[in-house]
């Protein structure tokens, strides 16, 4: 027992994310290894990526710089910095899924459906199912906003610990999307 004395315990409510993490991440490798394959047995309708996708993209490396911020001015007890970067980040959030949208709606114009052929079948699922998670992330974002601005502003270990949740998971959401917009251009 002695020996564990010096190893610091590990946040099992963090270590409980990474878990998922690592699931979320195996799902996603799963769908871009059948996104491979799949493409590899030809029938395979070539399309350009729109841009809204690489507006999104800008928006959603914002918002993780935001949110960083937001984090560091809460440990510097800097309150306004904290709750104005928190909101930023939100709002960057916001638009990144609206981007999504827009994305969405340009590809369908462009006549790719998720019905017509395979790979815009692969294209639609493996990104609405990204945005899936970011609205999670979203929501996450919502309840710090709440508690940024209904509780009395203080620096504990256990509003540390939520923010930093929602930091690792935002952060997370977003290096998948950009991963998943290098491979879907690189794939072409």
């Amino acid at each position: 027992m002695s020996e564990l004395k010096g190893i610091r315990s590990i946040n099992p409510q963090l270590f409980s994310l990474w878990i998922a993490i690592g699931s979320i991440i195996m799902l996603f490798g799963a769908w871009t290894s059948a996104y491979i394959v799949k493409q590899s047995a030809g029938n395979w309708l070539e399309f350009t990526i729109p841009s809204a996708f690489y507006f999104s993209t800008a928006c959603i490396i914002a918002s993780s710089i935001t949110l960083h911020i937001a984090y560091k001015s809460f440990l510097d007890e800097k309150e306004g910095l904290y709750k104005g970067f928190l909101v930023t980040s939100l709002f960057l959030g916001i638009v990144f899924i609206a981007l999504q949208y827009i994305g969405w709606t340009q590809l369908f114009n462009m006549g790719v459906d998720f019905r017509l052929n395979v790979s815009g079948s692969f294209f639609y699922l493996i990104t609405g199912a990204h945005a899936a998670h970011v609205l999670g992330g979203i929501a996450s974002l919502i309840v710090a906003i709440i508690h940024a601005f209904s509780l009395d502003f203080k620096v504990t270990s256990k509003r540390k610990n939520r923010f930093q949740l929602t930091l690792h998971y935002w952060h997370f959401v977003d290096i998948l999307w950009v991963y998943l917009l290098i491979f879907l251009i690189i794939i072409k």
